[in-house]
């Protein structure tokens, strides 16, 4: 194939507003014998305008001399001279506004502190509402940016944020607080509002019960004002503080909490991974279904209403009386088509890993996912007693000691207690991790037990290798590392935030897997829920992705007594 004649001339810059101008419409192909009867017809059109304005025929016939040459409608258009005004550029379009979600002006938001404090990013989550900052606000800002916690670095971040938007002036040079500053200044195009700064002292008229001189009680006098104040607007307070939302909402102000951090509304629909099939799958699937057999699992292609539902690496499984039972894993969605891959059993002796074996369907599929070398990221949750923490460690020494695929264990966690706070901690890193892994110790003695012909010597010796590969790292130190070839388990991960559980996941390297535990019934940390925890974060971000997985296990099996408090307690 000849290459293109190179061009013969520089191209032309494009202006700043060329950018914001939509592409122009696709032309409509056209036959040979539409094209030309609509020349045709624009041709005689075009004669008899001329020939009623009283025009000479120079257009016509300068068309008509294009024809004659054996040129087609469109050049003869072009050769036709035509008037100054079609000659001239039209201006180009001006950008879309964008368009605001609902109708009537917009609402005015009131931040507390802790919104601000919680997600530093905040100010741009409003879309076209404008945000309103009180003073006292920017005072308890000042108060908590100080020291090295999760707390003082978004105040930092906040500050820093609200330091480049006041940064910006106007035509004079002045920076004008009462006019607003628009959000989207700074980059942020989602945010279409603007922000207004306190300026002047509000008279704020509370019940004689509210301390006047309490952070909160001002801020709820400063909502109050600005109602007061702009009475065709919505003025809205946003806090996490539920007792500072009830009082707003006794004095008759409306009151949210911060919504955006969660990316769940309710917990119960968190993605499970796991998805049964209809007991008439065969009967609708199977005309137009493909089936072979490769490394020993049997591979099924199908195509049906069933597709558009279905994710990469979702455990899919049939079990109807009368049928022989299915349980696959969705490998493939390609259209309208998705290949299913049987799965390893890992309920029988012969496939024991580590001397463990499923005792359920969930179990089976998330050794599955901790077994295949292809899936870098596992995410595990469930009550207490599924046997997460057991099935993953098992599956990383598996991997560790006798396939070596991965040169060591690394286990970390948040520390958060569940009571009072028994203090420091002796020694060092290791030594200070060591009473939070309580359930990493259970679990390697119950793996210890499990080789019987060992005797006492083999099982010391065993246990002392083990250690040997298992490495325990505090959270406070993670920034900056990577993990190369390592096998990374995050126990207790519903205490992480999304901002913690992404440093964690950055950190991985090549030939890194890194498997997630949690159960999003207990969660420990302060201002965290199942919505806005780190685990359920990384899991609706992470599903469908061709090399990470999701197993809800729903069946504890640790003792008959831990099944029942879990179910009545």
């Amino acid at each position: 194939m000849p290459l293109p004649k190179p061009p013969h001339k520089k191209g032309d810059l494009l202006a700043a507003a060329d950018y914001d101008v939509p592409a122009a419409p696709r032309a409509q192909r056209r036959s040979s014998k539409a094209a030309a009867a609509a020349d045709t017809a624009a041709l005689v059109a075009l004669q008899l305008h001329d020939a009623a304005a009283g025009v000479g025929a120079a257009p016509a016939a300068a068309a008509a001399t294009a024809r004659s040459r054996g040129h087609d409608g469109a050049t003869a258009a072009l050769l036709s001279p035509k008037p100054a005004a079609a000659r001239a550029p039209a201006p180009a379009p001006a950008p879309r506004a964008r368009k605001p979600r609902g109708d009537g002006p917009a609402k005015l938001f009131v931040l507390d502190t802790n919104v601000l404090m919680h997600d530093p990013m905040s100010l741009f989550r409003f879309d076209e509402h404008d945000v309103f900052l009180p003073m006292i606000t920017l005072e308890e800002l000042d108060n908590h940016k100080k020291g090295m916690s999760e707390v003082a670095r978004n105040a930092r971040q906040v500050s820093r944020e609200l330091d480049q938007l006041a940064s910006f002036t106007d035509k004079a040079g002045r920076f004008d607080a009462k006019a607003g500053i628009a959000l989207a200044a700074t980059g942020h195009r989602e945010a279409g509002g603007k922000l207004f700064f306190q300026t002047t002292l509000f008279d704020i008229k509370l019940p004689d019960g509210l301390p006047q001189g309490k952070a909160d009680n001002q801020i709820l006098g400063v909502v109050q004002s600005l109602r007061e104040q702009q009475p065709g607007r919505e003025v809205v307070l946003v806090s996490k503080d539920i007792n500072m939302r009830v009082k707003a909402r006794a004095l008759g102000l409306a009151a949210e909490d911060y919504f955006n951090d969660k990316t769940l509304e309710d917990g119960d629909l968190l993605y499970t991974g796991v998805l049964a099939l209809p007991p008439d799958f065969w009967d609708r699937h199977g005309k137009t279904m493909e089936s072979w057999q490769q490394g020993g699992h049997t591979y099924y292609r199908i195509a049906g209403p069933l597709v558009p539902a279905l994710l990469i690496n979702q455990f899919v499984y049939l079990e109807a009386p009368g049928v022989s039972p299915l349980y696959a894993r969705v490998t493939e969605i390609t259209g309208k088509t998705a290949v299913f891959k049987t799965l390893r059993d890992y309920g029988h002796g012969k496939n024991a890993v580590w001397g463990v074996t499923a005792r359920n369907r969930e179990q089976n599929f998330a050794l599955n996912l901790l077994m295949d070398p292809e899936c870098d990221f596992v995410t595990l949750a469930g009550t207490a007693g599924t046997g997460k923490t057991l099935m993953t460690l098992a599956a990383g020494l598996q991997q560790v000691l006798d396939e070596r695929r991965y040169s060591e264990i690394i286990v970390t966690r948040v520390t958060v207690p569940v009571g009072e706070d028994i203090g420091f901690l002796p020694g060092d890193e290791q030594e200070k991790m060591g009473p939070w892994m309580g359930a990493l110790d259970d679990n390697l003695e119950v793996l210890a037990r499990s080789d019987g012909s060992a005797g006492e010597w083999g099982r010391a010796a065993t246990n002392d290798l083990v250690r040997s590969k298992i490495r325990i790292k505090s959270l406070n130190f993670m920034r900056g590392r990577t993990f190369l070839a390592k096998y990374v388990i995050i126990d207790e991960a519903q205490n992480l935030t999304p901002k913690q559980m992404k440093t964690l996941i950055t950190r991985a390297g090549p030939g890194t897997k890194i498997v997630c535990l949690g159960n999003l019934a207990q969660i420990d940390t302060p201002y965290l829920t199942e919505g806005s925890s780190g685990l359920t974060y990384a899991v609706d971000k992470f599903k469908g992705w061709p090399h990470g997985g999701h197993v809800t296990l729903a069946r504890g099996e640790r003792s008959r007594l831990a099944d029942f408090a879990s179910d009545v307690l």
